[in-house]
């Protein structure tokens, strides 16, 4: 055991000897090749510029969103009173059948009860198929608020030369220095540039 031990330490460490050597003999090489890279690559030469926007104010400012959230609310609007209409009838009919209950033979219960088993059933259906749309038509549209935002940032960002533009949400990032706010110019451009369509 102690032989086992003692001829892994002494691998270990002409491994560690042969990194050694390795990583300080091949340091011209790199030098050089960062050297290279230096000149097309400004992050490279540490020149790394950042830049954020608020998200809540694109949130509130931005027209196309505005739009998106109208539309959305004009969509909530059909389902919930869908719901409403199918709930209210399924009311009447209980209140209908309760009323009548008295003078039902039991073939004509059971019908009722299955009558309101099946408007039970269309009611939990509709309700499904009806926020499945809407999820899909959100998801649809914020993905296309999405791609407008970072098609109009490529576009913002050719003759600046941002690295990283981030989008501050509160929580995510602790810190940041309002110098680097560029939100005032990202609203007005996506603005200007979704009103031309």
């Amino acid at each position: 055991m102690k032989n086992a031990s003692l001829i892994l330490n002494l691998v270990l460490l002409v491994a560690v000897g042969v990194l050694f050597y390795l990583h300080f003999a091949g340091k011209k090489g790199t030098e050089t090749r960062v050297a290279s890279t230096k000149h097309t690559n400004p992050a490279a030469n540490g020149d790394c510029k950042i830049a954020y926007f608020d998200m809540d104010s694109i949130n509130n400012s931005f027209v196309l969103i505005k739009d998106v959230k109208a539309e959305l609310g004009k969509e909530e609007e059909k389902i919930n009173s869908t719901l409403t209409n199918l709930q209210k009838s399924y009311n009447d009919r209980i209140t209908h059948y309760q009323g009548q209950s008295q003078t039902m033979s039991q073939v004509e219960s059971e019908k009722a009860n299955r009558d309101i088993l099946q408007l039970q059933d269309r009611i939990r259906t509709t309700k499904q198929e009806m926020e499945q749309k809407y999820q899909d038509l959100y998801m649809r549209k914020m993905q296309d608020v999405k791609a407008k935002v970072e098609e109009y940032l490529k576009e913002y960002n050719k003759d600046k030369g941002y690295s990283y533009i981030l989008a501050y949400e509160p929580g995510f990032i602790f810190y940041r220095d309002s110098a680097l706010n560029i939100t005032s110019d990202i609203i007005a451009g996506l603005n200007e540039k979704y009103k031309k369509k």
